[in-house]
């Protein structure tokens, strides 16, 4: 179970009455997704102008939407498959946004090791997930590694709001890949062993 799986469980009933309420005051679960997508391009704008503080604070706020979407999915009746697509998607824009924040950033700063770490981190971020969701377009549930999207958001807040994102662009650059290595290994042991029992 990752992380964030036991995040769920552990907010489970939180998370159903926030839902159920959500949904009588005629909230969808689409709304929500793009309330939260639209707050990160907010929080992202700050970043790039210098305003870190704000920047992470929005962040921090926002970033509990993305529990709240399904759990309106739920209640309403309407998991759908395009739904947990569109989740999945804007999730990806939400974390890219925030790297493209943290690259005007370091733009404006002139600092080139900004620069690559911001390029490092948001690679590893990406392929965190891509290595997962190409798994599962061949049948296999990858889950190895421990640097999924909450605990890099866990890592990256903190450095954003103290002004020192180098500190959880350096840890995210090294253990986001690492996590995506992770998974491609599993991904070869697990073929592999299906390749030698045909």
């Amino acid at each position: 179970m990752t992380f964030t799986e036991r995040l769920r469980t552990l907010f489970k009933n939180f998370l159903e009455a926030s839902g159920r309420r959500l949904y009588k005051m005629g909230i969808t679960a689409n709304q929500i997704t793009f309330i939260g997508l639209a707050g990160n391009f907010i929080a992202a704008s700050f970043i790039g102008s210098g305003n870190l503080l704000v920047g992470g604070i929005l962040i921090l706020l926002i970033g509990p939407l993305d529990a709240f979407d399904g759990a309106v999915a739920r209640v309403a009746g309407e998991i759908t498959p395009f739904g947990a697509f569109l989740d999945s998607v804007s999730d990806r824009y939400s974390e890219l946004v925030i790297y493209l924040g943290l690259l005007v950033f370091f733009l404006r700063e002139d600092d080139p090791l900004g620069i690559l770490l911001v390029f490092i981190a948001a690679a590893g971020s990406v392929l965190v997930s891509y290595t997962r969701a190409r798994a599962q377009g061949i049948g296999l549930d990858v889950k190895a590694g421990f640097m999924t999207r909450v605990e890099r958001y866990l890592v990256l807040v903190p450095g954003i709001l103290v002004s020192y994102p180098k500190i959880s662009l350096w840890v995210l650059a090294i253990l986001a890949n690492f996590t995506a290595l992770q998974r491609i290994l599993e991904v070869y042991k697990t073929t592999n062993s299906i390749n030698k029992e045909k």
